[in-house]
């Protein structure tokens, strides 16, 4: 990667762009999703970064680019951990079902969870059309895509319905994290999710 002196040989003590685009990253996703997009200013982030406010502009020419750069990096990670959780259980839909809340229950109820970083910058920025609001609703559309591929190789006669009703209990839980953290709840939401899927494709 060319270094931030245009390319060629770096001197003792630059950082290269990348690296300084890393640590920009780095500080705005923990500051995005702790805090909250709109709490958070570039200022600020510049302050724990570290970096030239001339080098933070030259790789995010906007709040806007640097807000849909850190959707893309929660992007990356939750498919990733999407990947651990259905990878395992491939070629068993109504067993992927389960497992994804299963894990979902797990994930908000760890330490350090603030909700869904799509669903949280929605809320944040709800007129259509914004650059963030578009970022989080692509992912929302992905989102529905898995689902509904996992609803068709169940055998749902309505996959694209299956899907939308398992978002909505998906959107639930990120929205009533924290709330739930009983034995009982968790039973009652997988049990609800059992129901859904037992609705379309009886268990034989």
């Amino acid at each position: 990667m060319d270094s931030e002196n245009g390319g060629g040989v770096r001197m003792p003590g630059e950082k290269s762009e990348k690296s300084a685009k890393d640590r920009v990253l780095e500080v705005a996703e923990e500051l995005f999703y702790r805090e909250g997009i709109r709490a958070v200013g570039v200022d600020t982030i510049i302050a724990r970064s570290g970096v030239a406010k001339m080098s933070l502009y030259r790789n995010f020419p906007s709040k806007d680019e640097l807000i849909v750069a850190y959707l893309k990096v929660r992007t990356e990670r939750f498919w990733q951990w999407w990947d651990s959780v259905m990878k395992p259980l491939e070629g068993s839909p109504r067993e992927q079902i389960r497992g994804l809340f299963a894990a979902l229950l797990v994930k908000v109820n760890a330490p350090g969870f603030r909700g869904c970083p799509f669903v949280n910058t929605a809320t944040e920025f709800p007129t259509p059309g914004h650059p963030a609001r578009e970022a989080a609703l692509v992912h929302h559309r992905e989102l529905k895509a898995h689902l509904t591929r996992i609803a068709n190789e169940l055998g749902a006669p309505r996959p694209e319905a299956l899907a939308d009703q398992l978002v909505i209990i998906i959107d639930g839980v990120y929205a009533s994290a924290g709330t739930f953290s009983s034995p009982e709840t968790a039973t009652a939401i997988l049990a609800a999710v059992d129901a859904l899927v037992e609705a379309q494709v009886p268990s034989r």
